[in-house]
């Protein structure tokens, strides 16, 4: 197969990329904007491959992805391409609405006129694979509640619904014009190469830096985390193996409280790399709740367990080592996003 994947340069697109590379014989096409989030080192591995393809490509720019389709004559498109920082949302909320919703739509129509155009073999093989995020469901009260497939969508924050905005548009392409499209909805994921305004990330350089560990409200927030890893082989076997026109919850079975991801974390970092005979967790601080905060995320993996035989391979525990060990191995890395050299290089500005 060759796809399509949007928003590639991204956390959670890298991941996907690098995962098809070093593990399928497919070929990629990585399509992104190069936001602030979009970072081609993440893809320092596998660019060099003759099955990669780099497209800088706005996804609201119809005229560019239509050209982009008719270049590469995609056998299925992964949509992970958004606006996705819930902070972001509430101080601007127009990003939101432009990428994830008039984006999306754009996406959907160009796919559809290329659908429509393929040969009855290649059109009953093609897929429009959209990712999206369990926040449309809004929070759990119950304790013992899971969010499932069905649960009523109840989003709370700008990106939120922008987001839920953008599932429905998928699935009314489908019921309306036959789209062959899968959603699939994830909890929160880490791992390596995470955007250091992220919680884990942020909490690691913070801590590495002795700056403030800062913490919203009580940190009583809970959240269900998924290995980004986990995470890329389940969309991989949902392009592949998923019935069209279904949608599939993602979850790592690690439901946390924040506050609890920050102990773990400080106790890894109390582990792996000393400060000055301290605990990393002196440098927690409690800050003003953000608005709408949502209380607690929960999902039932079961179906895709059941239908495509996917599960996480990492625990929590296994995964957060992982991730911490990338971090103080990678912290070049980490610099130059936090000066943002890795914008002005590839910008062509001096760093």
């Amino acid at each position: 197969m060759k796809i399509i994947v949007t928003g590639g340069a991204g956390f959670i697109g890298s991941a996907v990329i690098r995962h098809i590379i070093r593990n399928t014989h497919d070929a990629v096409v990585n399509l992104d904007k190069l936001t602030y989030a979009g970072n081609l080192e993440s893809l320092a591995e596998v660019s060099d491959s003759g099955r990669y393809a780099f497209e800088q490509v706005d996804i609201c720019d119809r005229a560019e992805v239509e050209r982009v389709f008719r270049e590469h004559q995609p056998d299925a498109l992964m949509h992970l391409a958004a606006e996705s920082h819930v902070d972001r949302s509430i101080d601007g909320p127009a990003d939101f609405i432009e990428t994830n919703i008039v984006g999306t739509y754009t996406l959907l129509e160009v796919a559809r006129q290329y659908w429509q155009g393929l040969d009855e073999t290649r059109k009953a093989a093609f897929r429009f694979h959209h990712i999206s995020t369990d926040e449309v469901y809004g929070d759990l009260e119950d304790p013992e509640e899971l969010f499932t497939e069905t649960t009523p969508y109840a989003p709370s924050s700008p990106y939120s619904a922008s987001k839920a905005s953008s599932d429905h548009l998928v699935r009314a392409w489908s019921r309306t014009y036959g789209l062959p499209t899968l959603v699939t909805n994830c909890s929160n994921n880490y791992g390596p190469y995470h955007f250091p305004e992220k919680l884990i990330p942020l909490i690691i350089l913070n801590a590495l830096e002795g700056k403030s560990l800062p913490i919203y409200g009580k940190g009583d927030q809970v959240r269900d985390w998924l290995y980004v890893e986990d995470h890329a082989r389940a969309l991989y076997k949902v392009v592949r193996e998923g019935q069209v026109g279904e949608t599939y919850n993602i979850g790592g079975h690690n439901e946390k409280q924040n506050i609890e991801v920050v102990h773990a974390l400080c106790e890894l970092l109390d582990e792996l790399r000393p400060w000055q005979g301290r605990s990393y967790n002196d440098l927690i601080t409690h800050v003003q709740d953000r608005p709408g905060h949502d209380l607690r995320y929960a999902i039932d993996a079961s179906k895709i367990q059941k239908k495509l035989g996917w599960a996480p391979a990492e625990t929590f525990e296994s995964g957060l080592r992982k991730t911490v060990e990338w971090y103080l191995t990678n912290l070049e890395w980490c610099r130059r996003v936090q000066d943002g050299s890795y914008q002005r290089e590839r910008l062509g500005t001096s760093v």
